[in-house]
């Protein structure tokens, strides 16, 4: 088994759903569709109260190079277009539908599959981009763009990430078993942009000897190597997922494509292939529902849009013991603090947490034990980080190599003296941000 070379943790893993299949969940009586569901600028709504959309129809377009556009989850009319709790904590422009329950799709949407062996380049990146496409693990960067590398740039190794590190997540999982022919044509359909001379590799972790099992049935037929990876967080992180496959090292200031590499990831394949070859928009996704204060935790298929609170009821209501609900994973997932919030394309997970026991143990001086040098995948000295950033010292912080932190919490999780190193080090980047901007205003 493969693994990155430095740093790592295995916290419990809890994949309380991993052996249940998908379900759909009915249509909710609402659906408050984000125009903020990825990385960049907003969408641009292009609807307004009283009108009638057809499922799949566009009501918001990509307002600048990186952003993407958003569909409507469903038929129904458009109740209002306002601000909106959104899941990354802040207000965003939202539209809301109320669905006409019959769910049907605008004309020349949903259509039998084509073979993509028939369509030219061009027409392809054309598909995903218009399908709204992003990376559904998380980040949320458009699909099309990242499809799209400077043309001094060679790709020769396309991996997909099915990894799924996190604690509690089994959305990737399940869509690994249950859908691997979908992931497969996906990943063929990446590899074709780029001349099809890639590698094309899918990273999986040891814990889930299935999803070994079926996506190898699909992918070495057509010459796709599936790598076992060591079960370790954060194995499913861009850089050492590259680390873990190629042993290639992304270094501070460049991208995966510095290293002829491009990842994306199960979920992304799969919307890929039906954005291709079937026309159909990104307005749903497997969403993992888990932690120990949800009665029933179980894997589900909910349309974009459908709120925290509908998703609670359907997995039989939280427990009164619940005291923080995380959307993502518990490592790098937000708290959230309404349930009002609506899932988006970047939703993986939805955990309900009692975390009384962590709250009662609070942050005590560094003892200087080293413990986050050893477990950080990055190299980095958190320790140092966050006590420059407790001291306002933002050049400094800099040169300790701030910006290379990707916030995956192992510092946090194995200090013993319990302290918030990722919160101070993003308090640092956010404050750093803007006193760039106001040094450039």
């Amino acid at each position: 088994m493969k693994t990155f070379k430095t740093g790592g943790i295995h916290p419990p893993e809890q994949k309380l759903t991993s052996g249940k299949a998908v379900e759909v969940m009915p249509l909710p009586p609402e659906l408050a569709v984000s125009m903020s569901q990825h990385l960049g600028k907003p969408a641009k709504p292009v609807v307004k109260v009283g009108d009638e959309v057809g499922k799949g129809q566009l009501i918001g377009t990509a307002d600048g190079f990186i952003s993407a556009n958003v569909h409507a989850p469903t038929s129904g009319k458009i109740r209002a277009v306002k601000p909106h709790p959104h899941p990354g904590g802040q207000y965003s422009m939202t539209v809301f539908i109320t669905p006409d329950g019959l769910d049907k799709w605008q004309e020349g949407l949903n259509t039998p599959e084509i073979d993509w062996k028939t369509l030219s380049k061009e027409e392809i990146l054309r598909r995903i981009t218009d399908a709204g496409v992003v990376g559904m693990g998380g980040a949320g960067f458009p699909s099309g763009v990242k499809l799209s590398p400077p043309k001094d740039k060679t790709i020769d190794t396309v991996i997909l990430n099915g990894a799924e590190c996190e604690p509690f997540l089994t959305a990737d999982h399940r869509v690994m078993v249950e859908e691997p022919e979908a992931i497969v044509k996906g990943l063929e359909i990446i590899t074709h942009l780029f001349q099809g001379k890639a590698r094309a590799v899918i990273g999986i972790e040891s814990n889930k000897p299935d999803a070994v099992a079926a996506l190898k049935k699909h992918a070495e037929p057509k010459g796709i190597e599936i790598v076992t990876l060591e079960t370790k967080y954060p194995q499913g992180a861009e850089k050492q997922l590259i680390d873990a496959i190629t042993g290639r090292t992304v270094n501070e200031g460049e991208l995966p494509f510095d290293k002829g590499c491009l990842v994306h990831n199960i979920g992304t394949a799969v919307a890929i292939f039906d954005a291709v070859c079937r026309n159909r928009p990104l307005i749903d996704r497997v969403v993992t529902v888990s932690g120990m204060e949800i009665r029933s935790a179980r894997n589900i298929r909910v349309l974009v849009g459908t709120k925290f609170s509908e998703i609670a009821a359907f997995c039989g209501s939280m427990t009164e013991k619940t005291n923080q609900v995380i959307t993502g994973g518990p490592m790098m997932g937000k708290a959230q603090f309404s349930l009002d919030v609506p899932v988006t394309k970047t939703t993986s997970g939805i955990l309900f947490i009692n975390n009384i026991g962590l709250e009662k143990s609070g942050e005590k001086t560094c003892i200087r034990c080293s413990r986050c040098i050893s477990a950080c995948p990055q190299n980095l000295q958190p320790w140092l980080l966050a006590n420059t950033a407790q001291l306002r010292d933002f050049e400094s912080i800099e040169l300790y190599g701030m910006s290379n932190c990707t916030e995956c919490g192992s510092c946090s999780y194995v200090c013993p003296s319990k302290r918030e190193l990722v919160h101070w080090i993003r308090f640092a980047k956010t404050l750093a941000g803007k006193r760039k901007q106001r040094q450039s205003a």
